[in-house]
């Protein structure tokens, strides 16, 4: 067992142990079987807190089917997923794991497109939800100055007033992780979120997305491998449902497995 999970008694009986994790988010054996075939095959991996990481890997290999394992989209027939200490994944619906603290962004952007670039910002805003606070206009009240500081981290500080709908396709992308980290999420989940991007933009998300790690876990399911070696991070590739290979770019790059299965194409 990875000396990355740890497991002390419970209290409840001397069978029984509780499962915690130093890391913020603990993967360990995840399998997945979709009408026999085997989407993930002992899929294992750790993300430390702050931590920016890129996955890679052909189709296929799992990076979809690992992402909806731990937004709780998808539930694996074996395995176990940790986050934040000790809350068991794979015991958590939905909803739940966002409550969390763990927040996906899809390639295609999804913002309210009639809605001005700051309304968006205050629309995800995280605050209570309860009836009480509803009434009275909680989010009628939140300071501009914290919508304006989300707007100034994703460079959109000067579309404010604009309607999301007039943003360019990178623009709206960096609107929708603005809206993710709106809701102060400890995770950032982000699928392919420079596909379509203009070169600038592609290296302006890099930028973006290294001044948000450390604050925030970022995890980047990415193919642009120009892109990848602007985030300068810690890269895992996958293949056939597990982790192939792990380490710098440079490393991942020159093993021979992964340019047999994917950089080779």
């Amino acid at each position: 067992m990875s000396t990355d999970l740890l497991e002390r008694p419970d209290t409840s009986g001397p069978a029984n142990r509780k499962r915690e994790t130093d890391a913020l988010l603990y993967l360990d054996d995840l399998r997945v079987t979709f009408d026999g075939y085997k989407a993930l095959r002992g899929l294992s991996l750790t993300l430390e807190r702050g931590e920016l990481r890129a996955i890679i890997g052909p189709n296929g290999a799992g990076k979809t089917t690992m992402m909806d394992c731990i937004t709780g989209k998808t539930r694996p027939d074996s395995g176990i997923a940790l986050f934040d200490g000790s809350h068991d994944l794979l015991k958590s619906d939905e909803p739940a794991i966002a409550d969390l603290g763990i927040g996906r962004k899809f390639q295609k952007p999804t913002v309210f497109e009639s809605h001005a670039v700051a309304d968006n910002i205050l629309l995800a805003l995280k605050g209570p939800r309860a009836a009480f606070a509803s009434l009275f206009g909680w989010r009628n009240r939140v300071e501009a100055e914290r919508i304006d500081a989300l707007l100034e981290t994703v460079g959109l500080l000067a579309h404010r007033g604009r309607p999301a709908a007039d943003l360019s396709h990178g623009q709206k992308q960096w609107l929708e992780i603005g809206m993710l980290l709106a809701q102060d999420p400890k995770l950032l989940l982000v699928d392919e979120p420079v596909a379509g991007m203009t070169d600038a933009e592609t290296a302006e998300t890099a930028h973006l997305l290294r001044r948000i790690a450390g604050e925030h876990a970022v995890l980047v399911v990415e193919h642009d491998m120009h892109f990848v070696r602007d985030l300068g991070c810690r890269v895992t590739c996958l293949h056939e449902g597990a982790v192939l290979a792990e380490g710098s770019i440079d490393a991942v790059s020159a093993d021979p497995r992964v340019v047999e299965v994917y950089l080779g194409r």
